[in-house]
């Protein structure tokens, strides 16, 4: 890869988040374009979507939920799993947290997080770790946890149940953004409030996508 900042500045826009427009993120207008991009950059074919190049319905939920209710994260130190264009992370840090890390495997989802953070005028720590492997000092840190979206995949959900268990039993918070995918464990989870988030058609099945924040139950 070259250079992962100037891939992401040149293939993205700053604009408004929609439910959370007091935040702006580096957002993709197209999918099918800026994925092949990714693969000719990367040199390789069939990688992952681009998921930090969209503002995906549970992390705008999550980051609503955040700054509406700004007592839950104030002084406290964040964790934004699979942190994606580190939208979660970004809330966090503008609802008063202590320090937040975005935790993410893809470099350039790292390099998104990086100038995203600059653009709101926060400060975003990034771990390439794949938290979700093993123990993690940094991750063990944290007192609240923030899982934007990622109950898509079957082993990837089973992993994340794993960890918010873990994360738990240690005392850490955890908060869920979360449209029901269809790997969501919802007898796991209660609701604590529920959003109708604006997304594209093209990446979701509807222009508006009910999506709720959930706490493990």
């Amino acid at each position: 890869m070259h250079d992962p900042h100037a891939f992401v500045r040149a293939n993205t826009r700053l604009l408004p988040v929609p439910l959370v427009p007091e935040i702006a993120l580096q957002l993709a207008e197209e999918s099918l374009p800026i994925w092949q991009r990714t693969e000719e950059e990367l040199g390789e074919m069939n990688v992952p979507p681009p998921y930090w190049a969209f503002a995906w319905a549970g992390g705008q939920a999550l980051a609503r939920f955040l700054l509406d209710h700004r007592p839950l994260v104030a002084g406290r130190r964040v964790l934004d799993l699979g942190a994606g264009s580190g939208l979660a992370a970004i809330a966090a840090m503008r609802a008063g947290a202590a320090a937040a890390l975005a935790a993410d495997v893809d470099a350039l989802a790292r390099a998104a997080i990086e100038i995203n953070a600059a653009a709101n005028g926060v400060a975003v720590a990034t771990t390439a770790a794949d938290l979700l492997a093993g123990p993690s000092a940094a991750a063990a840190a944290c007192e609240l946890v923030l899982v934007g979206d990622l109950f898509y995949e079957r082993a990837l959900a089973e992993r994340v149940v794993e960890f918010v268990a873990a994360a738990r039993a240690r005392g850490a918070q955890v908060l869920v953004g979360d449209p029901q995918r269809s790997y969501f464990p919802a007898g796991r989870f209660r609701e604590l409030a529920c959003y109708r988030v604006p997304v594209t058609r093209e990446l979701e099945d509807a222009e508006i996508k009910r999506t709720a924040v959930w706490q493990p139950a």
